[in-house]
């Protein structure tokens, strides 16, 4: 059964068009107009092996947030919708990813309960026109909108650029690996039986 699923939004701010396939081959096309996130984006599907589409149109006259956490929204939306009822999942996953001088590690639950820890002491800095702590928006609106607990640890780094890459990737083997067929275990990964309520 295809794990696919497909989100439009609009709103006075934006609109957002975004199509995520998780079983894919890491294949993307991004066009949200906010050049750092499009980068992030890919990285986040080749890294993740999800295939994924986004087109944004946003209120860039003012800046990038609306926009960045417009799109955090919709792959949240996309991330629940595709996961469907999760049979078979593994649920959990982690992963450690070195970016240079830096080390990030995230860790996922796709239980069904949405909670965001951010414990990444990124510098304020614009790159482009994306905002260094939009990244900290991107992630709260993904976890919030796929009900997922989402825990970002940035242990050490300097450079603002890798950091936001590292968490990206980092976050997208998480994923990737808790979205993943548990071929050793059956049915939902919970003993409530259920995890979508």
């Amino acid at each position: 059964m295809a794990r696919t699923a497909e989100i439009a939004r609009q709103t006075a701010e934006t609109k957002i068009e975004l199509t995520l396939d998780l079983d894919g081959q890491g294949q993307s096309r991004i066009e949200t107009g906010v050049g750092f996130l499009d980068h992030m984006l890919t990285l986040l599907a080749k890294h993740g092996a999800f295939d994924l589409d986004v087109k944004a149109d946003g209120d860039l006259h003012i800046d990038s947030h609306h926009t960045v956490e417009d799109v955090g929204i919709c792959l949240g939306k996309a991330l629940r919708e595709a996961l469907g009822d999760k049979v078979g999942i593994r649920r959990y996953g982690h992963f450690t990813l070195p970016m240079d001088e830096t080390l990030v590690t995230s860790a996922v639950d796709l239980g069904g309960r949405a909670f965001c820890v951010w414990r990444a002491d990124v510098p304020n800095e614009l790159l482009g026109n994306f905002h260094s702590s939009l990244a900290e928006e991107f992630w709260r609106a993904v976890a919030g909108n796929a009900l997922m607990n989402l825990h970002v640890l940035v242990h050490y780094g300097r450079n603002t650029h890798h950091m936001i890459e590292g968490i990206f990737k980092a976050t997208a083997r998480a994923l990737r690996q808790a979205a993943e067929h548990d071929q050793r275990a059956g049915g939902v990964p919970s003993t409530k039986g259920t995890l979508t309520d």
